[in-house]
């Protein structure tokens, strides 16, 4: 901005005498034309119509002027033509903008691949912007022939996904990918990446829910280098790991692999440094699992407290088993109860899920509680010991775990159990969630929904069976209905 002070022009006294020698020439012309008219006959007469005719002509030209409002006439009438037709188009697309803007929007994930020339992003961005289609993050991933970019998309709702990837591929796109997104995709990647790697450090349970957010949907499998026998597996990789189109393989800094499965998506170089990186940051910090505790009072009065367990409680756990009847042991784990103890090293590992522990005022483990990585789901599964059972200990242990699974953005939970088992029924009801049952050869499955699952239009469906870590039968899938195996981890 310009103030007033400054804008005027600097005051000078040579302008002041030009503009006083301006005014006396025009007197003296003046004075000179007046008087050699006035002293003719007619001279007044011509004086007055001399006045009357420079005044017509000021008034017609201030009207000329108003009128046409010193624009340049159209050539012809073909321009005027031209300049309304150009004029109502520009009123009917802003009145069609302004209509689309008052519609629903919805959020889209679509990754495409495009060639690596000049211009080629420029093509797809004009083919999105043609449909009104907000571009609200860009990521590329190079790669040894094109490049994959990736986009969030902020889209009209009545755009359907069928016509955005013929849209896209008429601009040069190829394989393209799209499905629904939310709002947690607005988080731009290096916060979303930092935010993983946070978590991760926190607590070594988290590394493979971290993968599954980096990575999108995705199975992830932990597969031990011992079996539960302590018979090696086979199960290793190389230290850089291995990616292989649509599976990665990483090592676990725990002993084992990590193997990542996206069938419907192939994963780029650019997701498995990012993922490498990850599982490189909790091999340097090593064992960790965060301390916290709840203190409970049951009915009776007796003080509880529930914690996090890890692998540092394998012996506790072993002793509770001993005082825990062939019944109680036989419902948990659905097989022969001399095996039971061999479980408990991989349940105990924060690698393959969370568990929560329950130890008496003296320090004596009384019950256990555990969430379980498994494939794409998650398993849910408690032990209580006889002599603490029916004091609402499992409630609590279950409604505890639930939360963690909210926690680490699981959509449901599933617990394996016997359909004579009324103490697991009635804990499972009582979380007051939307409940599925499956019942096969006296195994019941019990699915609780914890958020529904987002559909994925124009993508592969990614749930597929899975088996769980080496050494265990796969376990009876919800949506499968498949029959219970003879012993579940």
């Amino acid at each position: 901005m310009t103030s007033a002070k400054s804008a005027r022009h600097p005051h000078h006294w040579r302008r002041d005498l030009i503009e006083l020698a301006a005014l006396f020439t025009a007197v003296a012309v003046a004075d000179a034309v007046a008087n050699l008219i006035g002293h003719q006959p007619d001279g007044p007469y011509l004086l007055v119509a001399s006045a009357v005719a420079l005044a017509a002509t000021a008034a017609f030209h201030t009207w000329w002027a108003r009128r046409h409002s010193h624009a340049p006439p159209p050539d012809s009438d073909t321009d005027t033509d031209i300049h309304a037709e150009t004029d109502a188009g520009t009123r009917a697309e802003l009145a069609s903008a302004g209509a689309e803007d008052e519609l629903e929007t919805v959020l889209w994930r679509m990754r495409t691949t495009v060639q690596d020339t000049p211009g080629a992003l420029a093509a797809l961005c004009i083919a999105l912007a043609r449909h009104r289609i907000d571009i609200l993050t860009l990521q590329t991933h190079p790669l040894a022939e094109g490049t994959v970019d990736e986009f969030l998309l902020r889209a009209p709702g009545a755009l359907p996904a069928r016509r955005l990837t013929r849209e896209i591929a008429s601009a040069g796109g190829t394989s393209t990918w799209i499905e629904r997104a939310d709002a947690h995709d607005l988080v731009d990647t290096p916060t979303r990446v930092l935010g993983l790697a946070t978590r991760t450090a926190m607590d070594a349970a988290e590394l493979p829910l971290a993968l599954r957010q980096l990575l999108g949907r995705c199975t992830i499998h932990s597969l031990p280098a011992l079996s539960v026998t302590g018979r090696p597996t086979g199960e290793s990789a190389p230290v850089e790991g291995v990616l292989e189109d649509t599976v990665m393989r990483l090592r676990d800094p725990s002993g084992g692999v990590i193997s990542v499965e996206r069938p419907y998506l192939p994963f780029t170089p650019t997701e498995f440094a990012r993922a490498r990186a990850l599982v490189e940051l909790d091999a340097r910090l090593g064992p960790r699992v965060p301390r916290s505790e709840d203190v409970l009072t049951l009915p009776e009065g007796n003080e509880i407290t529930v914690r996090r367990a890890d692998q540092g409680d394998l012996e506790a756990a072993v002793a509770m088993h001993g005082r825990c009847s062939e019944r109680t042991l036989g419902l948990r784990y659905h097989g022969p109860v001399r095996d039971a103890d061999r479980y408990l090293d991989h349940l105990l590992s924060p690698r393959f899920g969370r568990t929560l522990a329950v130890q008496t005022a003296s320090g004596r483990l009384v019950a256990l509680g555990h969430l379980l990585w498994d494939g794409d789901e998650t398993e849910v599964a408690l032990v209580v010991e006889d002599d603490w059972q029916r004091r609402g200990i499992g409630s609590q242990l279950l409604d505890r775990l639930v939360g963690l699974a909210v926690e680490a953005g699981c959509e449901s939970v599933y617990a394996v159990t016997q359909a004579h088992n009324t103490g697991m029924v009635a804990a499972m009801r009582a979380l007051s969630l939307p409940l599925d049952y499956q019942i096969e050869e006296g195994t019941l499955v019990i699915t609780a929904r914890l958020a529904p699952s987002p559909a994925r239009p124009d993508a592969e469906p990614a749930d597929r069976p899975a088996t769980g870590p080496a050494g265990q039968a796969p376990r009876p899938l919800p949506r499968s209905g498949r029959a219970g195996q003879p012993f579940r981890h």
